[in-house]
Formats: C-alpha cells, structure tokens, sequence
C-alpha cells in the first residue's frame, strides 16, 4: 500500500478514535453514544490503532530507487 493512504488511514483512525473515546467518557455529549463503555473501548481501539499505521509509516524508511 502506498505510504500517503497508509498514513492518512492512521490519521482518521486516530481522529475517529479520539471522538469516539471522548463520547464514551461522557465529555462530548448530544449521542446515544455518550456515556457507553462499548464506544469508549472501541475508540481506544481505534485511536492506538491509528498511532501504530502513522508511527509505522513514519519511521519506515523509502525502498532505494535504482
């Protein structure tokens, strides 16, 4: 897979997985998704998921091109 769509499925795994996070804790509200357990584990999920594609592609080094 291309390093930029690896990298940019980190990033909205990581942004999806912070909103889902804060909504299970109670901190964003308006949802049927505020104060659940389930959504605050599936965001933690989520999140530490992102934070391994966009530190995997960050520090993955480029093939030599020849």
């Amino acid at each position: 897979m291309k390093r930029w769509v690896t990298f940019a499925v980190g990033v909205v795994l990581l942004l999806v997985g912070a909103v889902w996070v804060l909504q299970g804790l109670g901190v964003i509200t308006g949802s049927f998704m505020t104060g659940q357990k389930l959504w605050f584990l599936i965001g933690l999920v989520a999140f530490l998921a992102g934070i391994v594609l966009v530190a995997a592609n960050v520090t993955r080094r480029r093939k030599p091109t020849s």
